[in-house]
């Protein structure tokens, strides 16, 4: 599979305009799609483009680990504040915004990393922790904090889920 169609579902997801290469919630992610895809291809080439990724990082105030897995069509609305834990999983059509934090439990019952559905959306200031599931077609509203595991088609508001079988229309 070539690189160009490795970034595909990235690229459509923000409308697959030319130019968007300028946008820098898209170089982010493009960035770090790079650093995957030359993961397991070539050392050479992924230790370059780990060097740019640092960069960026650094540069965005953004903390996703190169390693960490993420789904096709991820969207990064606003830049700033994301952190995730190596150790969480996301899937695809992920969207979310700044000052989100998606991290590890260290202890109790909910010892461990999120595992993040698909059509998921994660507005700004969200915190999401714990070894807790999040399902498909999510919203999770702004200032939330999550520690729960959250069904599939739902909107979360605060410490509440609510269900609703269009929770991300509109949003992913």
């Amino acid at each position: 599979m070539s690189f160009k169609n490795y970034i595909e579902p990235d690229k459509e997801k923000w409308g697959g305009k030319r130019g968007i290469l300028f946008l820098p919630q898209y170089k982010f992610v493009y960035i770090k799609r790079k650093c995957e895809y030359w993961r397991k291809k070539n050392k050479l080439f992924f230790i370059f483009w780990r060097i740019i990724y640092q960069k960026y990082k650094i540069k965005y105030l953004i903390d996703i680990p190169a390693k960490a897995v993420i789904g096709k069509g991820f969207k990064i609305e606003h830049i700033g504040g994301i952190v995730i834990n190596p150790e969480a999983i996301l899937g695809e059509n992920v969207t979310i915004l700044n000052n989100v934090l998606i991290g590890m439990e260290k202890r109790g019952k909910r010892a461990g990393n999120p595992q993040i559905g698909n059509r998921v959306y994660i507005a700004a200031g969200a915190v999401i922790v714990g070894k807790i599931k999040i399902g498909n077609n999510v919203l999770i509203a702004a200032n939330s904090f999550v520690n729960f595991d959250v069904p599939d088609n739902s909107i979360v508001i605060g410490n509440k889920i609510i269900p609703n079988d269009f929770a991300t229309q509109g949003y992913v």
